[in-house]
């Protein structure tokens, strides 16, 4: 004797059964909240659309080849010309030597924090100091700099110095990143280099490190970009110069956001007009650095 069977009818449902009406609520709640996502994502690009508008549509037109290849030296706020070429190199050796203190510092940091320190009162208390390390102004950075290093030790003003501050605001955010990256590492790599006999060390270096590097070089170009845009500590530890110091150790130094800042205050619609460019020569280096650690941690990704 066969086993009954049910016949669909045109509803879908054997024996024509309608569709429940906890279905029907089920799909109108699914569309509401998709409606408040696209809204809430919306809102969130507009302005940093407007943003970038008023950017590109300010600061476009002094863009060109003397922009990039003269300084101010000998430019007043009225005076057509000049350029940021002493501002870009001093960004980019003080946020290399930024890179250069703060980077080695943290990745041990986070290593200490996974490997070493789970549970001890030591991790403890370094996790503490770097979660208020992350959230402390970075105006404050700077003032430590300037009374540690210049006031009480007597060194003098140098973007040495600035890059001192800026390390300071990357520590605690390549430590936490890094961090991260090192507990997403699977404990069974540990345990079976561990079985093989080699030591934690090696295992470290060999195994958790080359795991967790894309993540981690991921959260040191997103460091390295935050801070390309400070101003404040900056201020107070390099100053603000129109000449080209290829020497961070000596002397005043320019950078692109004490540059902006500088421009930016000046009334004369031309000077107004450099920073503009200023600016968008900045967000560009930045937009490039954040590619090139996305293109990094796709080629570099373990599969």
């Amino acid at each position: 004797m066969s086993a009954p069977t049910l016949k669909a009818k045109p509803g879908g449902l054997p024996d024509g059964g309608a569709v429940p009406a906890t279905s029907g609520l089920r799909r109108l709640k699914d569309n509401i909240v998709l409606v408040a996502v696209y809204a809430a994502f919306a809102l969130a690009v507009v302005p940093l659309a407007s943003v970038l508008y008023k950017i590109v549509s300010e600061g476009v037109s002094v863009l060109g080849a003397d922009f990039f290849l003269k300084s101010m030296n000998g430019i007043g706020g009225r005076d057509a010309g000049g350029g940021i070429y002493h501002s870009m190199v001093g960004t980019l050796e003080q946020v290399a030597l930024a890179s250069a203190i703060s980077i080695p510092v943290a990745v041990l940091t986070a290593v200490y924090l996974v490997e070493y320190g789970q549970g001890n009162r030591l991790s403890k208390v370094i996790s503490f100091f770097v979660d208020v390390m992350t959230g402390i102004p970075s105006i404050v950075a700077g003032l430590f700099i300037l009374a540690f290093w210049i006031l009480v030790l007597g060194f003098e003003v140098s973007g040495f110095a600035g890059a001192l501050a800026l390390a300071v605001l990357m520590i605690p955010t390549v430590v936490r990143s890094a961090e991260e990256m090192l507990k997403l590492v699977p404990n069974d790599l540990r345990e079976a280099s561990y079985a093989l006999g080699v030591p934690r060390w090696r295992t470290i270096t060999k195994v958790v490190l080359p795991t967790a590097f894309t993540g981690i070089i991921t959260g040191i170009m997103l460091a390295v970009a935050r801070v390309m845009g400070e101003t404040a500590p900056l201020l107070l530890t390099i100053w603000v110069t129109k000449v080209i110091n290829f020497n961070p150790f000596d002397g005043a130094q320019s950078s692109l956001p004490t540059y902006i800042w500088e421009q930016a205050g000046d009334p004369n619609q031309v000077a107004v007009d450099r920073a503009w460019g200023a600016a968008l020569a900045l967000i560009f280096i930045i937009m490039v650095l954040n590619l090139g650690a996305r293109l990094l941690a796709r080629r570099t990704s373990i599969r």
